[in-house]
């Protein structure tokens, strides 16, 4: 039975069409985006969603887009009273408040497929990184990993994610903007992971120049499905090999986020 199904008979029909069945788990909150026209049904659908799950303490209605430099939405909590949460996927926690810093629970697969790719002693680059979640599970193999991020409330909560997972030896966090990156961090990257914000292709070339040839870059795009023919012979025409490429969930009607294991 899917959320709606639950609903069904405590919201109107014609009302609960507009309600999107898909809800995303970070930790012990569920993360919804409710229609405004449909915002006095809250309660009911927090009550559905805590029914289904017991482990969530939270639901946040999600009331804008990624916004501002730090990339972050705006949240109302419809159920509970905390936006903090430790998130957990294959063995690694994330300490993370929502309302101050970004993650994406979609990804968690890509997140251990990347990571299991690592070889031991690699220097690796990861702009883009958030609270750690593609950072930390890496630094486990590797022997350095190099994180860029401009929101400092994430690079705090991302310091905090390393002791707690035990690599803080092994990260360097940097809290700088993601264009200064070429000017202030040095070539000689074996592999770099750009989890790219969308619509910023642009840092494909300016973050892969600093990694060594021969070596990796794990890039993430935002394309329609006919795009992909066309883009692969673009980082071909850049000189990369393309290794592999999989579309991992849409996030527009018509546009999903894929990735690109790249060689260079």
């Amino acid at each position: 039975m899917s959320l709606k199904d639950d609903l069904k008979g405590i919201i109107p029909e014609n009302e609960l069409n507009k309600l999107p069945n898909r809800f995303d788990i970070i930790g012990n909150i569920a993360v919804v985006s409710v229609p405004e026209e449909m915002e006095k049904y809250n309660g009911d659908i927090a009550r559905a969603i805590m029914g289904r799950m017991q482990n969530i303490r939270t639901v946040l209605n999600k009331i804008s887009k990624l916004e501002g430099d730090r990339r972050v939405a705006d949240f109302e909590i419809i159920a509970g009273s905390s936006t903090k949460t430790i998130h957990k996927e294959f063995g690694y926690s994330y300490k993370i408040d929502l309302r101050q810093s970004f993650f994406n629970g979609r990804l968690s697969f890509e997140r251990k497929r990347v990571a299991s790719l690592v070889q031991k002693n690699e220097n690796i680059l990861v702009p883009f990184c958030g609270v750690g979640p593609f950072a930390i599970p890496a630094a486990t193999s590797a022997d350095n990993v190099v994180a860029v991020e401009m929101n400092g409330c994430a690079c705090r909560s991302f310091a905090e994610n390393c002791r707690l997972n035990g690599v803080e030896d092994k990260i360097n966090i940097i809290n700088a903007d993601a264009n200064d990156i070429p000017s202030i961090i040095k070539k000689g990257f074996d592999r770099a992971i750009i989890p790219t914000p969308y619509g910023m292709d642009h840092f494909l070339e300016s973050i892969s120049s600093l990694v060594k040839k021969g070596g990796y870059v794990h890039f993430y795009t935002f394309k329609p499905r006919e795009k992909i023919t066309e883009l692969i012979g673009r980082y071909e025409n850049m000189g990369f090999e393309v290794l592999f490429h999989r579309r991992c969930g849409n996030v527009a009607p018509g546009i999903s986020r894929w990735v690109f294991d790249l060689k260079k």
